[in-house]
């Protein structure tokens, strides 16, 4: 049994949809978890509101109140890939994530996530990320760890100031394997959510989606792109590689979703988040990061011609 070693966090609705007790709220919210399980937890002490004040199975539902409960799993996966820190102050923490290793406890993940990580190793526990990155795709992920300063990292984001860059490997179309280079495609489209609810698809509408993608290299009929996104919505770059007709490699869930498995450590997703860039909202200085990690497929195909 793993127990997350941080609590987690939720605000209860505004509004009551007829819930008596947190317990009843719990129970609709989560209802993989038993109404047992929810009572031994709370007696246990594992659910409490965020004053520390305990929370029973009698206690009424508040609205708006802020909640803490300690996620548990019978087994965790273990990630036996490295992050590393790349850039550390009193406001930020840019760490480099490695595939597989998801950035916030979620699903079968409590504790083997990278802010579990990060606050282990720094002893920061107000840590959190100020964007997301798919548990599938490595790169650099930008940690406020100041409340203070928060706020103005936040903003980067969704002001939509910060550059980012990404690289993926994906096998080329005939068209691209003949055309001369460089080659560049400039995307917009909309993106919602299909079903299941994890997965995302592209559909007619207003625009809500936009990519600029280059052919960096190529080798045979395998290319590394260069993808810059200038929105932020969920699996866009995947999607845009898979419109152009040249879906990202080892990608599990485009152009098929494939059954769960456990992480396949010899063939991770092909797309790495490279680059961050903004300008520094506190001392507006400009501020460049870049991964270390390189794409597994496309420094394999690099050795190979050695």
């Amino acid at each position: 049994m793993s127990i997350a070693r941080q609590a987690s966090e939720i605000t209860l609705p505004a509004d009551n949809s007829g819930w008596n007790t947190v317990l009843q709220f719990l129970c609709s919210q989560f209802p993989f978890i038993s109404e047992a399980l929810w009572r031994q937890r709370m007696a246990a002490g594992k659910v409490h509101w965020f004053n520390g004040e305990p929370v029973t199975p009698a206690t009424p539902f508040s609205p708006s109140k802020r909640l803490c409960y300690y996620r548990e799993v019978i087994a965790e996966p273990v990630i036996p890939l490295a992050h590393s820190i790349i850039f550390q102050n009193e406001h930020i923490i840019v760490a480099d994530k490695p595939h597989f290793l998801p950035v916030t406890p979620g699903g079968e993940y409590v504790n083997e996530c990278l802010l579990a990580r990060l606050q282990a190793e720094t002893g920061i526990t107000d840590m959190v990320p100020v964007h997301r990155l798919d548990r599938d795709t490595a790169g650099l992920v930008l940690f406020s760890i100041n409340p203070v300063s928060r706020p103005a990292y936040y903003q980067l984001f969704s002001q939509g100031v910060i550059q980012k860059q990404y690289q993926a490997v994906a096998r080329l179309t005939a068209g691209a394997q003949q055309a001369a280079m460089p080659q560049h495609w400039h995307i917009e489209n909309r993106i919602e959510k299909s079903s299941p609810r994890f997965i995302n698809t592209i559909v007619a509408g207003e625009v809500n989606a936009i990519s600029d993608i280059s052919l960096l290299n190529k080798q045979d009929d395998v290319g590394l792109f260069q993808l810059t996104p200038h929105t932020g919505k969920t699996h866009q770059l995947r999607l845009h590689m898979l419109s152009l007709g040249m879906p990202i490699l080892h990608d599990n869930y485009y152009p098929e979703l494939k059954p769960k498995q456990p992480p396949q450590f010899a063939t991770p997703l092909q797309l790495l988040a490279k680059q961050l860039s903004f300008t520094d909202p506190l001392t507006r200085q400009t501020q460049c990061f870049s991964s270390k990690q390189l794409l597994s497929a496309w420094l394999g195909r690099q050795a190979a011609t050695l």
